[in-house]
């Protein structure tokens, strides 16, 4: 129980629905676990039949830049049972970004959506710049999974594959954004995601009588490993649309019978905002990835009639640490993230000492063993009882129970999409007009923070050019949504900028203006 195909080990003879596409997709679909398991087999087969046998060793990653989808399932799955390791990426890249996680990972196989090639999609391109990454379009006709590849090789024979994966293999590699400004690969094992899975099975109570709709992107550790990993281990089902859409939650919903759903807080303001004529049986909501305000976790529970259970996780824990627990098992609490789920949980100070308040730190079979090729990184992050520093300030109340307070690390948190402020600085720092520069974090209603700038400029130029230059490197939610113009910025004796005092200094709300010094 070990091995991400334990899901097929204990479900296998399952006739009950693992995945449904609902019927607003292009190709609505329902797959039982046996017919689920046998697409993977198939997928499997398939790619290693078009593909040089040396694209595919054991411990390679394959980049998988796909939208939520029964595709993404089944290649995910299917890489991790051949003991690749599948490296998702948010589809919405840039070619820059694309070929720098492609390089990172040292990746040996892209899968893309169809017709992908012939438009030159950005993945496609880093790919081919890159060289040695064979580029495989996957689709799902509505009867199999269909895989094309330019370099697809002639074969007489095609073997099923056997999966063998074994605990400590390393199944995922994620990304997270760093403190250096570039981000960090997370290599997560078969056993750290199985007892994550475990875990959330465990605080929630899922069963095979639980239906999620899952509307967080697979591409991410909150909608991967809560929202279809841990439902398919339970042997319940998960209902996939393309993208999350307000207008059409409700229906997808209610049509497939859906219990519970996971999601950040931005997505709970939008559901607020567009409730359901009839509000079904919901079993309960849960919130995670950013900070939920009390005022919405009130609103939440008196509009759509469910308990409310805010949890804290991050990347290096593959998902879950803490968990507010169901009704009937405790309190949940507005303003605390809950106690530790399977996790153990610390306050400690800068020495590794327990402290009253100070930097969230935990320890469990969840937990990375470290970031990929970064032994620096690695030695920062953890204490030397091996505890991980989550980069968190928090504190624990009589109950146990954690209440996050700040941030010790400086990462931009926009609805659980975390940011490093140092990838943004260094890319205004490339255009040509701008001598200095700083990103920060703003406090937002619907994003809990937004991407606001600062810069210093020795030659004119727009608030747009500049937006439209960052958007050009990067995806676009990382592109400042304000940029302000100053003829200095405010410095340490030693002339290190102090981020922390930008947003008193710049950010006035509800204040817009054009490009203008401040």
């Amino acid at each position: 129980m070990s091995s991400l195909h334990s899901i097929f080990e204990t479900h296998s003879s399952s006739h009950q629905p693992a995945i449904v596409i609902p019927k607003s997709c292009t190709v609505p679909t329902t797959l039982t676990y046996r017919e689920l398991e046998q697409v993977i087999q198939d997928f499997s087969t398939k790619l290693t039949s078009i593909l040089p046998s040396e694209s595919l060793t054991l411990g390679n990653a394959i980049s998988i830049a796909y939208p939520n989808s029964l595709e993404f399932v089944v290649s995910f799955l299917g890489c991790a049972f051949m003991q690749l390791v599948a490296s998702p990426l948010n589809p919405a890249y840039t070619k820059d970004e694309f070929l720098f996680y492609l390089e990172d990972a040292k990746s040996t196989v892209m899968i893309v959506p169809p017709g992908s090639i012939q438009r030159n999609y950005a993945a496609v391109i880093a790919a081919q710049e890159r060289r040695g990454v064979y580029v495989v379009e996957l689709f799902w006709d509505g009867n199999s999974i269909q895989l094309y590849s330019p370099y697809a090789r002639s074969t007489s024979t095609i073997q099923p594959i056997s999966f063998h994966p074994q605990p400590q293999d390393v199944a995922l590699l994620l990304h997270t954004s760093g403190t250096t400004g570039r981000p960090k690969g997370v290599p997560l094992t078969h056993l750290n995601l199985t007892t994550s899975m475990k875990n959330i099975i465990r605080t929630y109570e899922l069963s095979q009588q639980d239906k999620t709709l899952l509307v967080m992107p697979l591409f991410h550790v909150h909608g991967l490993i809560c929202g279809l990993l841990a439902t398919l281990l339970s042997g319940g089902t998960a209902v996939i649309p393309n993208r999350f859409s307000a207008s059409h939650f409700w229906t997808d919903f209610m049509d497939n019978g859906c219990n519970w759903y996971t999601a950040v807080p931005t997505i709970h303001q939008i559901l607020l905002r567009n409730p359901p004529t009839q509000v079904p049986k919901i079993r309960f909501i849960r919130s995670c990835s950013s900070s939920l305000a009390p005022s919405t976790f009130h609103a939440i529970e008196n509009i759509f009639k469910a308990p409310v259970l805010e949890a804290y996780a991050m990347t290096e824990a593959s998902h879950q640490m803490t968990s507010n627990p169901l009704p009937k098992n405790g309190l949940h609490k507005p303003g605390s993230v809950g106690f530790g789920q399977g996790v153990e949980v610390v306050i400690l100070d800068d020495e590794g000492n327990p402290v009253k308040e100070g930097e969230v730190c935990i320890r469990g079979l969840n937990v990375t063993k470290g970031y990929l090729n970064n032994p620096k990184a690695t030695a920062e992050s953890f204490t030397k009882d091996g505890y991980f520093r989550t980069g968190d300030q928090g504190k624990k109340d009589k109950d146990g129970y954690v209440i996050l307070t700040g941030r010790i690390k400086e990462l931009i948190n926009r609805g659980g999409e975390k940011i490093s402020p140092l990838e943004l600085d260094s890319i205004l720092l490339s255009h040509p007009s701008v001598a200095e520069a700083v990103s920060f974090g703003v406090p937002d209603e619907m994003y809990g923070q937004e991407v606001h700038a600062a810069v210093v400029l020795k030659s004119s130029t727009t608030e747009k050019e500049l937006q439209d230059y960052v958007n050009s490197k990067v995806a676009k939610f990382k592109v400042p949504k304000r940029i302000y113009v100053t003829d200095h910025l405010p410095k340490t004796g030693t002339g290190k900028v102090q981020r922390r005092k930008m947003v008193d200094i710049f950010f006035k709300p509800n204040y817009s203006v054009p490009l203008a010094k401040l």
